[in-house]
């Protein structure tokens, strides 16, 4: 049953969603984004990196370099939210979303590259200061202190394959899901339409009446995905459809 996402919620102080890089809130969870928000569930977005090692469509960034696309993500990041009604969100690493005591940190792109089976895999060398080269606790650490922050009663993120393999996924899962059983809260993991079939456990909802929000916050990361009708093309060339219907499969922490 499709229901909406303005009630799958309720009662529940503020949802605190985890994603890896900027654009990922918006393709895998923005209508339900848009529709918390527009309830006044405040919900809470953490983004672990800025994205410095993505890829950039031609003629969307002045400086790709790392950091100069990092900057220029931000910016998209920033149109995107707006777009969703969302204000609430950190990078980890910043506060509230840093342990107390510890200076400001920042989580960059792992990085990734295409495996066989096309699914992404780590790629194969990732700078010093990126999220997977971290100590495992300090980013435990800065979500718990997130969490706490923004009292959350619930936490949303990917699979456990992270969606679609890219480590800064995988990741956001694992600490997700172990920030969610040390704080005892539900866990929810983002599915796809396609890993959705024949899955009974799976919360499905209709986000339509906010899909004008979710086209334009896509639009907002031109860097990194184009708008084609109802469908999304990656900066890659790989083309998806603009979910209407958003799901989630809740998971024991």
């Amino acid at each position: 049953m499709i229901e909406d996402p303005k009630h799958w919620f309720e009662g529940v102080p503020r949802v605190l969603f985890v994603h890896a890089h900027p654009d990922d809130e918006t393709i895998i969870t923005g209508g339900t984004l848009a529709a918390l928000a527009e309830s006044g569930q405040e919900p809470l977005l953490v983004t672990l990196s800025r994205g410095e090692q993505g890829e950039a469509v031609p003629g969307t960034v002045a400086d790709v370099d790392p950091q100069g696309l990092a900057a220029h993500r931000m910016t998209e990041l920033a149109g995107a939210l707006a777009a969703l009604g969302i204000d609430r969100h950190v990078f980890l690493g910043a506060g509230p979303a840093r342990a107390e005591g510890l200076p400001p940190r920042i989580y960059e792109d792992s990085g990734m590259m295409w495996g066989a089976d096309g699914r992404a895999t780590a790629a194969a060398e990732a700078d010093d200061e990126a999220l997977t080269a971290a100590p495992v606790m300090e980013v435990l650490n800065d979500l718990v202190a997130a969490a706490h922050d923004a009292g959350a009663g619930a936490i949303v993120s990917y699979d456990n394959g992270g969606g679609y393999g890219h480590p800064d996924h995988v990741l956001a899962h694992r600490a997700a899901r172990a920030v969610a059983h040390a704080l005892e809260l539900p866990f929810w993991e983002a599915v796809s339409s396609a890993d959705a079939r024949a899955e009974s456990a799976v919360e499905a909802y209709d986000i339509s009446p906010w899909l004008d929000r979710k086209v334009a916050a896509l639009r907002a990361h031109a860097s990194q995905v184009t708008v084609d009708g109802d469908e999304l093309v990656h900066v890659g060339g790989q083309r998806q459809a603009i979910d209407a219907v958003e799901r989630f499969r809740r998971v024991i922490a």
